[in-house]
């Protein structure tokens, strides 16, 4: 567990970080003159949560920072229920990607994400609602396919890390990681 200062060093640095992708995408989207917009719209399944994929929606602002190199700011909205549907987690990414893009269909890469999560318990177990925020990575690509000179559609694949957390049912801990897949149109501008 984090002491409040660390927490706040660590949410400090995750801030910074972001704002760094953001003003690269920027810089690069500006001096490329090539951006996107991809509305999505995939099945997330947590390692901790079953065989069952779960839907989840999101958008995410791509640009060109050089040759052969993209960067992506993004965010989401996915849910899942764990125990027994005694809890229901929410979660709210906001993350930032840096992909190599070899050859022009395919991408490739990773990132750093900032996970809002909410902890939702069942009436029946007395426990309060709370909400974290954590420090997540992940891996992943995928590839757009053409559907004109100003859109495409783009398949992406990606495995989130995070660690560990604590849950106020048995057992206490549980395993946050999950995988991503998503469908999105690529809007180009």
């Amino acid at each position: 567990m984090l002491t409040r200062t660390e927490s706040l060093e660590l949410r400090r640095r995750a801030v910074v970080g972001l704002i760094v992708f953001v003003v690269a995408l920027l810089l690069g989207a500006a001096t490329s003159h090539a951006g996107e917009l991809i509305p999505s719209f995939g099945f997330s399944r947590s390692i901790d949560g079953g065989a069952d994929a779960k839907p989840y929606a999101g958008v995410a602002l791509r640009g060109t920072l050089a040759p052969m190199l993209k960067t992506e700011i993004g965010a989401a909205y996915h849910g899942e229920s764990q125990y027994n549907d005694q809890l229901k987690l929410r979660m709210w990414p906001v993350t930032a990607s840096l992909y190599a893009t070899p050859v022009p269909l395919l991408y490739a890469g990773g990132g750093v994400g900032w996970y809002h999560t909410t902890f939702d318990y069942a009436n029946n177990t007395l426990l309060s609602d709370h909400t974290t925020e954590q420090f997540g990575v992940h891996l992943g690509g995928g590839m757009q396919i053409p559907l004109g000179p100003r859109a495409g559609v783009d398949l992406n694949g990606r495995y989130v890390m995070m660690r560990e957390q604590e849950s106020h049912l048995v057992p206490r801990k549980f395993n946050p990681d999950l995988w991503l897949t998503s469908i999105g149109l690529a809007i180009k501008f």
